[in-house]
């Protein structure tokens, strides 16, 4: 028996066609999770689909625009309609460009806190509406490192992924004893092709691995694993915690 194994599980994953979300897409669909792949736009969610089934893989894909709320709701009925229900969401949408804290503006911190932070919020509790008369769910939230410890020029970024932890416990302590358990993961920076300018310029790529006593950068198995477990039935009693998936960063 593989305690950590999700094959059958509905899982919905948000911002699921690019970055870190289109790697937990391919991790879970080949571990057999019937995944519900959410993506901001049609084309992208087309692409998606295509790419999967021309490797012989398959996943629903949906598109909505998460920063606006009143798509969340529907969004979530119509995945449990097609699936038959909705067993863990990966809150993985969000976004992130460094801004000095000078120049932010008003667009500039909406803008990230509706996705980051309260799109996050919207869908966990439209997945826990679906979760809660069961009496089973799993809810992990996508943080960073960056959740708690300050990085130059992203405090917008920063304070969203803080407020997404504190969020974590606040559900966690709501939900948990219902049996919808809520986690987070927290992961350091990880090569991909929103990441890819940045860590290609080698003084920036040197100056964060100087900052990671393992030595590398995080990549999606790392990540994944550490959903997978976190989705998995065996971790009731990490309820309310965030994993800190970044070789160390966060320990000096």
């Amino acid at each position: 028996m593989n305690e950590f194994d999700i094959s059958g599980k509905v899982m919905v994953i948000t911002g699921a066609t690019s970055g870190i979300g289109r790697g937990l897409v391919d991790y879970f669909v080949d571990h057999g999770g019937l995944v519900a792949a959410v993506g901001s736009r049609e084309a992208t969610a087309a692409q998606l689909r295509t790419e999967l089934e021309a490797s012989g893989r398959s996943a629903h894909t949906y598109a909505a625009d998460l920063r606006d709320v009143l798509q969340i709701g529907p969004l979530f009925d119509q995945i449990a309609e097609d699936l038959g229900r909705i067993d863990i969401l990966v809150n993985n949408a969000g976004m992130g460009h460094p801004i000095p804290a000078i120049e932010v503006t008003p667009d500039d911190w909406d803008t990230m806190m509706d996705l980051n932070l309260r799109a996050s919020f919207f869908c966990a509790q439209a997945a826990a509406r679906h979760m809660l008369p069961r009496g089973y769910g799993r809810i992990v939230n996508m943080s960073s490192q960056l959740s708690v410890v300050a990085n130059q020029d992203e405090v917008v970024y920063c304070a969203s992924k803080g407020g997404l932890n504190q969020m974590t416990k606040v559900l966690a302590l709501e939900w948990g004893g219902q049996g919808v358990i809520v986690t987070g993961v927290a992961p350091t920076f990880a090569y991909t092709p929103g990441t890819a300018e940045r860590l290609d310029t080698p003084s920036f790529r040197d100056d964060v691995l100087a900052k990671i006593p393992r030595g590398r950068f995080a990549s999606i198995i790392d990540i994944a694993a550490a959903v997978q477990y976190l989705a998995s039935d065996v971790s009731e009693m990490a309820n309310g915690s965030t994993l800190m998936v970044d070789g160390g960063w966060t320990i000096v």
